[in-house]
């Protein structure tokens, strides 16, 4: 019996596009106080009272839309799946199993550690699917994980996988994704990632705020798990891989809630960038390894709709990772290096 287990965590998917499973699902997401981190009585209210009954049956129909690209179901479980199959193969010979569990919804946590714990592992790799470390996404998979196994009565040895936006090997299975397509035939190339409020990034910091650390710019000791200094890190490292200069492209944050979240936001960006006479945009979406509602549908239709109403013509969605082979490799590679 193998010693090691690898526990895949991705964020997570509806049972199903009905309005009930929806609910359900937005109801655990969005009452996570990593999500949205205001005290438990205001996101109560705020949540329960507003955000999931006013949404939910709008987001059903967008999901709706998603299971039918996705012949039936959820592309980024489809795609969870796949990766979690591809690696179990790639880690056979080093006699370690992967599991793969959603933060929210199914395969639950605890069921899949529930299921880890019966087969008594020595130890854990615990490896969130987020290349940039967030507290709303890895922090949350890792509370969560944490707050299950604590109860048990032998704990394992656990390893933590906080991110991996600088595995030369995630970069360059992201490159193969754009050379399916000519980069020089679009006017400009988009790096969206998903937003945050900047009270979270802010969050990050003992000393001032996000603003005050050249994030922009660079990373460094004081930076290096700030989601919004990750994300610039990211493009900069593919911009300098595709050989693009910094005229040439845009990084933006979508997604949004509200004003006070990350900037610029991808939609204000892409309509700039229309009514400027850009006709042809390329659209990378780094920290999103499975494709899902936010590139399928929202960088994939809503904003190709946004962009044709300003003057622009065609966006091209640039798959993310998914089960590229080149980016199982990326977790093999972070598995053996966490000593699996």
């Amino acid at each position: 019996m193998n010693e090691t287990v690898v526990l895949l965590i991705q964020l997570g998917t509806p049972d199903s596009p009905s309005v009930s499973d929806v609910r359900k699902y937005l109801s655990e997401f969005l009452n996570d106080p990593r999500v949205i981190d205001l005290p438990w009585l205001a996101r109560k209210l705020l949540v329960n009272g507003i955000i999931v009954p006013f949404r939910a049956p709008k987001s059903a129909k967008i999901y709706q839309q998603l299971w039918k690209i996705g012949n039936g179901t959820s592309p980024l479980l489809t795609y969870s799946n796949q990766l979690k199959e591809k690696l179990t193969k790639e880690l056979s010979q080093y006699h370690i199993d992967v599991e793969l569990a959603m933060r929210y919804q199914n395969p639950s946590m605890e069921d899949v550690l529930l299921q880890i714990k019966k087969k008594n592992y020595k130890k854990i790799i615990l490896l969130p699917l987020f290349p940039q470390y967030a507290s709303a996404s890895t922090g949350s998979a890792f509370e969560k994980a944490f707050e299950i196994i604590k109860k048990w009565w032998v704990i394992p040895e656990i390893h933590c996988v906080h991110q991996f936006y600088n595995n030369e090997k995630y970069l360059e299975a992201v490159i193969a994704q754009a050379k399916q397509l000519n980069l020089v035939d679009f006017d400009h190339i988009l790096f969206s990632y998903h937003g945050l409020p900047v009270r979270q990034v802010d969050k990050v910091y003992e000393d001032g705020l996000c603003k005050d650390h050249n994030c922009e710019n660079e990373i460094t000791e004081e930076n290096k798990f700030c989601y919004k200094a990750c994300c610039y890190e990211t493009t900069r490292l593919l911009a300098k891989k595709l050989q693009l200069n910094e005229n040439q492209y845009t990084v933006c944050f979508q997604s949004r809630l509200d004003k006070n979240w990350l900037e610029p936001f991808s939609d204000k960006v892409i309509v700039n960038l229309a009514k400027k006479g850009n006709k042809k945009i390329a659209v990378f979406s780094p920290a999103f390894v499975a494709d899902c509602l936010e590139t399928i549908i929202e960088i994939g239709e809503e904003y190709q709709i946004l962009f044709k109403e300003n003057g622009g013509e065609k966006i091209q969605l640039i798959p993310s990772v998914n089960a590229d082979n080149l980016f199982v490799d990326a977790l093999k590679e972070l598995v053996l290096k966490a000593g699996g």
